[in-house]
């Protein structure tokens, strides 16, 4: 068993990541962007630790975060936001949250949670896009976000190997989430879940790289639909 900090439980793939560690019997902080919000995760997750962190404020991070374990077997961020625009119409409401949730936040974190991952020798995992490999029309705003995000988790690769730490990202396409839902909306496309990743899919990619001995790391991994988008 072991201890994770998790964003972004409270749906689609956090959520599913986070019921498979609960029912395994790992302990779990979790990170809800308001107290309303950690009393839902409390109440799903018996025994599990709540930080209230509101992501789109990034300046406000309680800087240090409050009570956490002194050892973390890994922190894992799944939080994400999207809008879809095309650039001459970005506005800087949307522009800014995407890049706060998406990016600006997980870095403020991380530099909190470094000593504690350090002492267990443990996991930064990101769970990043595809588009953070490659951007469209109208995902400009989120692509550079998830760009920015795997510059980052490279740069926090070469500084922690040295201290036994292993840093990974999971890009993951479309994938069966409430979030794929709304890019369907705003895209005016019938939303079939049916055609995209599980959640399942995508956490057990996850655990898989969670649970690795510790003589090995997946420094990336891409996770992508069998069936391809149609146009």
């Amino acid at each position: 068993m072991g201890t994770h900090l998790l964003t972004g439980a409270g749906s689609g793939i956090g959520a599913a990541l986070a019921d498979r560690l609960h029912a395994r019997g790992d302990s779990l902080v979790l990170v809800a962007r308001s107290v309303e919000r950690a009393g839902v995760l409390a109440g799903r997750y018996p025994g599990a630790s709540t930080l209230v962190v509101d992501l789109v404020a990034p300046g406000l991070v309680p800087d240090p975060l409050g009570p956490l374990p002194e050892r973390l077997d890994s922190v894992i961020h799944c939080a994400g936001v999207v809008e879809l625009a095309p650039v001459a119409e970005l506005d800087l409401v949307s522009l800014s949250s995407q890049l706060n949730v998406n990016l600006v936040s997980p870095m403020v974190l991380t530099r909190q949670l470094v000593p504690a991952v350090r002492r267990a020798r443990g996991l930064h995992l990101f769970v990043n896009s595809s588009a953070g490999l490659t951007a469209s029309a109208s995902w400009s705003a989120y692509a550079a976000s998830k760009f920015g995000l795997r510059a980052f988790a490279d740069s926090l690769r070469a500084e922690e190997t040295e201290h036994g730490v292993r840093v990974s990202t999971v890009y993951p396409s479309r994938t069966a989430t409430p979030m794929q839902e709304k890019v369907h909306q705003q895209e005016g496309r019938t939303y079939d879940a049916s055609r995209w990743i599980s959640v399942d899919t995508v956490a057990d990619t996850i655990l898989h790289v969670l649970d690795l001995p510790a003589d090995a790391t997946i420094p990336e991994v891409v996770v992508r639909p069998v069936v391809p988008r149609s146009v």
